[in-house]
């Protein structure tokens, strides 16, 4: 009996410890991963000698590197450089089928690239696909999982990003998992940033959320963004109208993704720029920036290296925000943050999203009730695009003003007393 009890609790403790292995479990990103990636702004641009400044190689994410570090932004917070697709040559090693990085745009291989940025600080980012091919057409991981992720290790990887085409839709609930254990088995410490969601819900398939969670620790919901103020819309309606199923699950280590930052680029006005920024810090977005971060113009680089907008994003409660109500094309999205005070009440970060384009900054007038904040004794409340701006302190009864310019937005911190 006894010998029967031994075996039974050690083959229990034994499933425990399997069951455990199985989650991702690797105690990173416990606030949302900042950083740059190639992708929105350089896309799959693979000819050197017609966009040498603009192809997809070593050159390009070294330069990248420098600049994260030369222009403030590391110290801002952003520290992952992460290529996106098209690095590839076209067929995997013959000997080893091992998968090679395009020996002309990246002729040293990529050891010496992730060696030159950990030696800035950094840390280094790779694309690649459960697939037979990535998007573009390179080698996916399909065939090749456990090779793969040995090979990301051997090359001192730090973050991986997993995308979905040419792959079964049906299998990717489990094959993502998958992969993520096998990342781990390396010993090799990687963030793992999953895509079956956005292709669950292309093909009607409903996520499976707690699986997520468990094992990635970043995931895209939807559609990827495009350089434009519609696709940013798209994204923020996407957020609000799924809110319920989806903001319960993101916390530290497991994220909600709505794609990348496309400030600096071509698309979007100052104000617009401003309004992602804030809607992607109520929402504890990855803040990953695509663009040329040469090119970026100093009141852009102003609004992403804004230390109090991104300490929204980065607060460590990793509380998702929601948009709260619309009121005249107005939407306001809030976020409860640190400070907690007695009585657990919350300070918040809220923002005044504007969907109006009509010409003018529109004056909108909210009680503090009516935005969800009832700590009898009140919140300080600033301004977090204006460090003159400080509006003292407003109760539950009080009103509050707001003019917010057409398709713009304002920010404000409450923080309870």
């Amino acid at each position: 009996m006894y010998r029967a009890s031994i075996v039974f609790w050690g083959t229990f403790l034994l499933l425990q410890l399997l069951h455990c292995g199985m989650g991702l479990d690797n105690g990173l990103a416990l606030t949302p991963p900042m950083g740059w990636m190639s992708w929105e702004r350089f896309r799959c641009l693979t000819d050197c000698e017609l966009y040498p400044n603009e192809c997809i190689s070593e050159q390009l994410f070294r330069r990248h590197a420098d600049l994260l570090v030369n222009e403030g932004y590391a110290d801002a917070g952003y520290e992952y450089i992460i290529i996106d697709d098209c690095w590839l040559e076209k067929d995997r090693d013959n000997k080893t089928q091992k998968l090679v990085a395009d020996k002309k745009r990246f002729p040293n291989g990529l050891n010496p690239l992730a060696d030159h940025i950990h030696n800035i600080g950094l840390k280094f980012g790779l694309y690649q696909d459960y697939g037979t091919n990535t998007c573009a057409g390179f080698p996916g991981v399909i065939k090749h999982m456990q090779l793969d992720a040995k090979t990301f290790a051997e090359w001192d990887v730090d973050y991986v990003k997993l995308d979905g085409c040419y792959a079964n839709i049906s299998d990717m609930a489990v094959g993502y998992p998958e992969f993520g254990r096998l990342l781990n088995a390396t010993g090799r410490p990687m963030v793992y940033s999953c895509s079956w969601p956005a292709y669950q819900e292309d093909a009607g398939e409903m996520p499976d959320y707690t699986s997520l969670k468990q094992h990635c620790n970043l995931w895209r919901n939807w559609d990827d963004i495009d350089d434009s103020l519609e696709s940013v819309a798209q994204i923020m309606d996407y957020f609000g109208k799924n809110q319920d199923r989806i903001q319960p699950h993101a916390g530290p280590g497991h994220w909600n993704d709505p794609d990348m930052l496309l400030l600096g680029n071509y698309g979007l006005s100052y104000d617009q720029s401003k309004l992602q920024m804030a809607i992607w810090s109520i929402m504890a977005a990855p803040l990953i920036m695509s663009n040329d971060l040469a090119a970026v113009r100093p009141e852009i680089k102003d609004i992403l290296q804004n230390r109090k907008v991104i300490a929204v994003d980065q607060d460590v409660l990793g509380i998702q925000g929601r948009r709260v109500l619309s009121k005249n094309q107005i939407e306001v999205w809030s976020r409860p943050i640190t400070p907690v005070v007695s009585n657990n009440q919350h300070s918040y970060a809220v923002a005044f999203a504007s969907r109006r384009s009509d010409g003018a900054p529109y004056r909108i007038v909210f009680t503090l009730k009516e935005l969800g904040l009832h700590n009898a004794a009140g919140y300080n409340v600033e301004d977090l695009y204006d460090d003159k701006s400080k509006l003292g302190i407003f109760r539950p009864a009080n009103q509050f003003i707001t003019r917010v310019n057409p398709n713009g937005v304002t920010f404000y911190k409450f923080t309870a007393l």
